[in-house]
């Protein structure tokens, strides 16, 4: 059974980045990655500013060395490019050796390919090879396939914004229970028309860049990315001589059950989900250097965010930043990508700017980093709400 949970490999492809570097490049330098829809065709398109990868399909497809004829929808082509990233970062040579394990995340699945195909699926057979890739554990085959694991632990998550950040946490409890040595956790999501009409349905998408925690925010900003984290055993670091690149060091999921698609005005369920994360931590709120928080720049969610962290936090609120406002908000990613810009955090004791912000909210007087800090940080908090009161809080630490 393992004491710790070693994080020893990342894969990310964002709006800001194709790589983990890209990513942490653009972070330290305020590069945003929103702008206005180019490779949707929706009638959105000139309306609302979303978070875009520069990698078309055809890029995706060449570098995994696909055949002509593959099913995989644009979440499954990004999710593969960057699970095998993380693997390879991990150095992992040979995904037999230990107990191994697949946890992936998604809410968009395989419906880019199924909408854009939806019409023409009588007359023409060949794109009704799309409708077998629809479903979102699709997709999760199709990576553990990639990466040699099809045959161990393989499960799809999907509730909703928390996804990624619960397949961490499901990995997490794997490894120290000892049912499995080495778990691959993440979540990919990409841009879709039904996501888009469903969240402009929901009036909640900005026209300019989102502003989280900004008394005037409009909104956030739809982003597409994957992003993949390598989680190992204590045995497995020691036998292999791992360079461990952070921790695991605590988590909390909690669902509030107050609105289908809006957090609780008080922040219920974000401040039982922080309060069991440091609980399972064994740390106290002081022990929180930095959080990055799940601000959406929404109406709802910063407000309900912020009341939370005050509750939990009190007078002594740690410093904390929404990098939404770099590549938007992923969906079922944003667990995985920014439990990744914690860990960079956490290597170059750095905090993210809050980018955008201008207005302190007039509810309450906290108000989030707005320049890059050099810090000391030994831990950093990632808060990941979402839809239907699923509140998930990770926190991740230098030691074990």
């Amino acid at each position: 059974m393992s004491k710790s949970v070693a994080i020893t490999g990342m894969g990310i492809i964002s709006a800001i980045g194709n790589n983990v570097e890209e990513n942490y490049l653009s972070l330290i330098n305020g590069k945003k990655g929103i702008s206005k829809i180019s490779k949707i065709d929706t009638i959105h398109k000139d309306c609302i500013m979303v978070g875009e990868i520069a990698y078309t399909n055809a890029d995706l497809e060449k570098s995994l060395d696909l055949p002509a004829d593959h099913n995989y929808s644009r979440s499954s082509l990004l999710g593969a490019f960057a699970a095998k990233q993380a693997v390879e970062n991990a150095g992992i040579t040979n995904m037999a050796k230990y107990r191994s394990g697949l946890i992936s995340a998604s809410t968009v699945g395989g419906m880019d390919m199924t909408e854009k195909y939806f019409y023409d699926y009588i007359e023409n057979p060949t794109n009704r090879k799309y409708i077998d890739g629809h479903h979102l554990g699709d997709g999760t085959q199709k990576i553990a396939k990639l990466l040699g694991i099809e045959e161990s632990f393989v499960s799809t998550i999907s509730t909703a914004c928390s996804s990624a950040a619960n397949a961490i946490i499901i990995g997490s409890r794997l490894i120290k229970s000892g049912k499995l040595d080495r778990v691959v956790v993440g979540g990919t999501d990409c841009l879709s028309k039904f996501t888009i009409n469903g969240f402009k349905t929901l009036m909640i998408l900005s026209d300019t860049y989102n502003t989280p925690f900004d008394d005037a925010r409009k909104g956030l900003n739809l982003g597409e990315a994957a992003a993949y984290l390598v989680l190992e055993s204590d045995e497995i670091v020691k036998a292999e001589n791992r360079k461990v690149l952070a921790y695991v060091k605590g988590y909390g999921n909690t669902n509030d059950a107050f609105h289908q698609t809006a957090s609780s005005e008080n922040g219920d369920g974000a401040t039982a989900a922080m309060e069991k994360t440091l609980r399972v931590a064994n740390l106290a709120p002081k022990d929180v250097d930095y959080i990055n928080a799940h601000g959406t720049a929404t109406p709802n969610n910063d407000l309900s965010e912020g009341r939370a962290i005050i509750r939990v936090f009190g007078e002594e609120v740690p410093p904390f930043s929404s990098t939404k406002a770099y590549t938007g908000h992923t969906l079922a990613a944003a667990g995985g990508v920014e439990a990744i810009y914690a860990v960079l955090a956490l290597q170059n004791n750095v905090i993210f700017p809050n980018l955008n912000f201008k207005n302190k909210m007039k509810e309450f007087s906290i108000t989030p980093e707005t320049s890059l800090i050099k810090k000391e940080l030994n831990t950093v908090l990632s808060n990941s709400l979402g839809f239907g009161g699923n509140c998930t809080s990770v926190l991740f630490s230098k030691k074990p």
